[in-house]
């Protein structure tokens, strides 16, 4: 990504997705099935089997979402399990 300035007090970035994300080397290093990746990360299980044999490509912004799960897992549980317990109220 580039830092590229300010914008209504907030730091900007401009963020270039990767052409190729390995999904199947990300679930396995989080130890997760096809159908845990799908249900805990809000991809269909069609997608995810598509993309790890290479029948398909994600999308650009499936493509940002794995490369954060891939660098910070953590951070996106801890916002999905945030906006659950909101949402459970």
């Amino acid at each position: 990504y580039a830092k590229t300035g300010k914008a209504n007090g907030l730091v900007v970035h401009h963020f270039h997705a990767p052409e190729r994300v390995d999904v199947a080397d990300i679930r396995k290093r989080l130890k997760m099935t096809q159908q845990d990746f799908a249900n805990t990360f809000g991809f269909s299980l069609p997608n995810i089997k598509q993309w790890e044999i290479g029948a398909r490509n994600p999308s650009k912004s499936a493509r940002v979402l794995l490369t954060v799960i891939d660098k910070q897992p953590g951070a996106v549980l801890a916002a999905l399990a945030a906006h659950a317990s909101v949402n459970n109220r």
